[in-house]
């Protein structure tokens, strides 16, 4: 179990709308975030990529927990991340279970999410989300 992993996730759940200046603790300068929706390179791109996510957001909560180190500097953690947003699921709460895998030495340098795209934003838009849902029932 990784002490960088656990502080890390600590700090990051803290962060909302008035605080994202504290990113410069957690990132690299050059630090890059990836995800299924989106590829955001250096820190001062994070802090707007945030600014903006927060914005547009009523709430927004992510609980850690899983904190698994592979090696020194690369280790992965699983969270939940819930929201709300006022045009999506009728401002309902949504919950999508995830992954980070981190690269870092003294700051993360590289952090790349997994999660399911559709669970997160597709399913809960008006007539692609019912799309969506009838094609995963139609697969299952």
């Amino acid at each position: 179990m990784s002490d960088f992993l656990r502080q890390f996730a600590h700090s990051f759940a803290a962060l909302n709308k008035d605080n994202l200046e504290r990113l410069g603790e957690l990132y690299s300068d050059d630090a890059l975030l990836r995800d299924p929706l989106h590829e955001v390179r250096g820190l001062a791109n994070l802090q707007r990529y945030f600014a903006a996510l927060y914005a547009n957001v009523s709430e927004l909560r992510f609980d850690f927990y899983g904190f698994d180190q592979v090696r020194p500097g690369e280790g992965y953690l699983r969270w939940t991340m819930s929201y709300r947003h006022p045009r999506l699921a009728a401002g309902q709460l949504i919950r999508v279970e995830g992954c980070s895998h981190l690269l870092w030495t003294d700051k993360v340098h590289q952090h790349r999410d997994f999660f399911d795209a559709g669970s997160l934003l597709y399913e809960h838009l008006p007539l692609l989300g019912q799309a969506i849902r009838w094609l995963k029932r139609r697969l299952a």
